[in-house]
């Protein structure tokens, strides 16, 4: 087993989702070996609504499956996140998947069966698009924001982003803009559920405890932006 690769993936959460249950018994067992968190679907429909529910780190998806199939759920994933890892895993080489795939901002297209050596390929090439965009955003004298960590830091002192703040936070300085109400309730929510305006707002309060002062600012009837220097 690889030490140093369980090392780097130990404090993250994977998405397996794929319909033949002998199979993601099997991958979910050698999974769990390297991840914090396994969630494991038999459907693209199920895999998005766990996606939604839990936001994980990676997610890796058969493409042909009932309900809704692999590289449609990537599509509606990719709506809300542009940035989460995906490997595509077909039993075909089909050239027309393959180019959707490559379209879809993909990590890897894995050819069944996956072998050890194709896994941990791909798993090494998740870790190394992880560090490389581990960025540091400097949001003002003192404050830094590390995405891959979940931190923002001020001198010494480290604030823990959540999940759903992480997402917000790295939005807001993705798009450089005024990001709608309904917008941010699809980035940190999904967009069958909506937040209602009371939940919407002590969201905001919690996070603004963290980056600096005022840097979240409320734009009247519109939404919010990022106020900085």
């Amino acid at each position: 087993m690889d030490s140093g690769l369980i090392e780097k993936l130990s404090s993250l959460c994977v998405l397996y989702v794929e319909d033949e249950a002998r199979i993601a018994t099997n991958m979910s067992e050698v999974l769990e070996e390297f991840f914090k968190e396994v969630y494991v679907a038999s459907n693209g429909l199920e895999g998005l609504n766990l996606y939604k529910e839990h936001k994980p780190d990676l997610i890796i998806t058969d493409i042909v499956m009932p309900k809704l199939n692999g590289l449609d759920m990537t599509k509606k994933i990719r709506l809300q996140d542009k940035e989460v890892g995906i490997i595509i895993v077909s039993a075909h080489t089909d050239l027309p998947s393959m180019l959707q795939a490559v379209e879809l901002n993909l990590l890897k297209y894995i050819v069944k069966p996956i072998t050890q050596t194709k896994l941990l390929d791909a798993l090494h090439q998740f870790v190394k698009s992880q560090q490389s965009s581990e960025n540091e955003h400097y949001l003002a004298p003192n404050w830094t924001y590390k995405e891959h960590l979940s931190l923002v830091i001020f001198e010494q002192t480290e604030y823990t982003l959540t999940k759903k703040e992480n997402l917000f936070l790295k939005a807001l300085l993705r798009e450089k803009r005024i990001l709608g109400y309904a917008e941010i309730d699809y980035i940190i929510e999904n967009e069958d559920s909506l937040m209602s305006q009371n939940a919407l707002r002590l969201f905001i309060k919690n996070i603004r405890k963290k980056p600096p002062p005022n840097a979240i600012e409320n734009v009247q009837a519109i939404g919010y932006k990022l106020a900085l220097g």
